[in-house]
């Protein structure tokens, strides 16, 4: 007997068998057919879910080394080096904050495949730069370096929080950035991990070797191939046979008034703009004026992994609890919400109780003593810098997953994740800035306040938008306003079957929910 076809929300996941549908039957082609290994059937290619993969490990391979170099505590070099990193990221997050807020016009209209493949090479270019000044000491490229890949990531990021907020459909959303953290972050695990048996036996404050910078170097080119891997917005179909909400002709005029109308018509981002800021300006304090300033090589490696790792477990719980289908969105909301603020007094306030034991003038006493992994005392400090990775995964989950959940419209999410890297390296350049300052930086304790601030003050800003405009669902029709395309553009069909024998036969070519 024939299949029977019906419509159904292009944001709503079912457990029954689907496939997709173009509006006129299914869609043929090797990007629409399943793999079967065994008992386990896999997403067609052309899913949100292989989609989401491979994004993930295009960042695993390029921001993931990048963090896992970073986490070490300016980016591998030490003491009288440390300029060159504080110089580097200060023009990297400088031009990111500018690139960032338009990265959405670029990505619209140039696509997500160029966008990561270029935001990859970006990448590659900043850590051959450590390399180079491991050998000549060239201040001058290592800040072009910043530069260029302040172009570079802010294009990455803003394809990348594109395709993590508006693929998966609504009562998904919260895994699928979980999903894309843990993956991500395990590339700075994997890259911490190579850095720690590098630099195992060092107990000194050591600049990490060549064979570190090499190894990261070949990852990231890896990583900006993998980005052509990807297929365009416009040919990703869901389980129910939806797609993604996108402009079918956007063009860089259309795009350029598209960033304008997003702020006309939606306002009240504003309001999200202090979490975006305060959103880095914590990672400054942590890399150098925690782990590089009371850490020594080898232990401040170790400490990085164990921050990624953290990182990983906190989007986990956080990804999946966003989730939770028997509670109502806007009651997850305001949880999510409230758990932020009791982390951010919970954490902190054991990171102001560690402040107070040091400061920049101890630090930079000669015979100033290092902790070492084997150091009485360092259990404490280990567990701090770990409640820093969960903090800061728990923080991002939430953010993303506030934007996911006001619109399902990839173009204007595109807008918003290119709004929230941007403000994002705004703080960060700023924050970087005055840590470098070689004649006077600002005391630890006052980096530190200036952290525990921002996060606190900015959950406060942020409240009416929690309260006010997430919804329990968010109708197609409002999706719709923004884009150039129709409900039949978008709705996919249900494919229900007659018989198991039916359903066997034609569900060869896609995955069951």
């Amino acid at each position: 007997m024939a299949a029977r076809k019906g419509p159904t929300s292009a944001f709503t996941d079912s457990p029954a068998y689907s496939a997709p549908s173009s509006g006129h039957g299914l869609l043929e082609g090797w990007k629409y057919r399943s793999l079967r290994l065994g008992p386990f059937r896999f997403p067609w290619y052309a899913s949100p879910e292989s989609q989401l993969i491979l994004v993930s490990f295009v960042c695993f391979l390029c921001p993931g080394m990048f963090n896992a170099l970073n986490g070490l505590g300016g980016t591998g070099q030490r003491d009288e080096d440390i300029y060159a990193s504080t110089a580097a990221n200060s023009a990297l997050y400088a031009t990111f904050s500018v690139v960032g807020f338009f990265a959405g016009t670029v990505t619209n209209t140039l696509g997500i495949r160029f966008a990561l493949s270029f935001g990859g090479l970006g990448y590659c270019i900043y850590i051959s730069s450590f390399l180079c000044y491991n050998h000549t000491q060239n201040l001058g490229y290592t800040v072009f370096s910043g530069f260029m890949l302040g172009c570079c990531a802010g294009i990455l990021w803003c394809a990348q929080g594109a395709i993590m907020m508006s693929y998966p459909p609504e009562n998904r959303k919260g895994r699928y950035i979980s999903w894309f953290w843990m993956i991500f972050n395990l590339g700075a695990v994997i890259g911490s991990l190579v850095g720690l048996g590098l630099n195992i036996h060092e107990r000194g404050d050591e600049t990490v070797n060549d064979s570190t910078y090499v190894g990261f170097l070949i990852l990231t080119f890896l990583g900006a191939c993998l980005a052509w891997t990807l297929v365009d917005a416009k040919d990703v179909v869901r389980r129910d046979g939806s797609r993604i909400i996108v402009m079918k002709h956007p063009t860089w005029k259309t795009e350029i008034l598209g960033l304008w109308e997003t702020l006309r018509n939606d306002p009240y981002v504003i309001l999200l703009f202090p979490m975006f800021f305060a959103s880095n300006w914590f990672y400054t304090y942590q890399y150098n004026d925690v782990n590089a300033a009371q850490f020594n090589t080898r232990t401040g490696a170790l400490n990085g992994t164990l921050y990624w790792l953290a990182q990983m477990f906190g989007a986990l719980i956080f990804g999946f609890a966003l989730d939770y289908p028997n509670v109502r969105r806007t009651t997850r909301a305001k949880a999510a919400w409230a758990s932020l603020c009791a982390l951010t007094f919970i954490i902190w306030g054991g990171g102001y109780a560690f402040q107070r034991k040091y400061t920049r003038e101890d630090v930079a006493m000669e015979g100033h003593q290092l902790y070492d992994w084997t150091s009485s005392g360092y259990t404490g400090p280990m567990f701090l810098y770990i409640s820093y990775g969960i903090y800061d995964a728990v923080w991002q989950t939430c953010v993303y997953w506030f934007m996911g959940a006001i619109t399902n419209n990839s173009r204007k999410l595109a807008n918003f994740a290119g709004f929230y890297k941007g403000i994002q390296s705004a703080g960060a350049a700023i924050i970087w800035r005055l840590d470098g300052l070689q004649n006077s930086p600002p005391p630890y304790m006052n980096l530190f306040a200036s952290c525990w601030g921002l996060l606190a003050g900015s959950l406060v800003i942020a409240l009416p938008v929690i309260i006010l405009k997430i919804k329990d669902t968010v109708p197609v029709e409002e999706d719709l306003k923004f884009t150039d395309e129709t409900i039949e553009d978008v709705i996919g069909y249900r494919v229900t079957y007659d018989s198991p024998e039916q359903k066997d036969g034609l569900n060869e070519r896609w995955l069951s929910s």
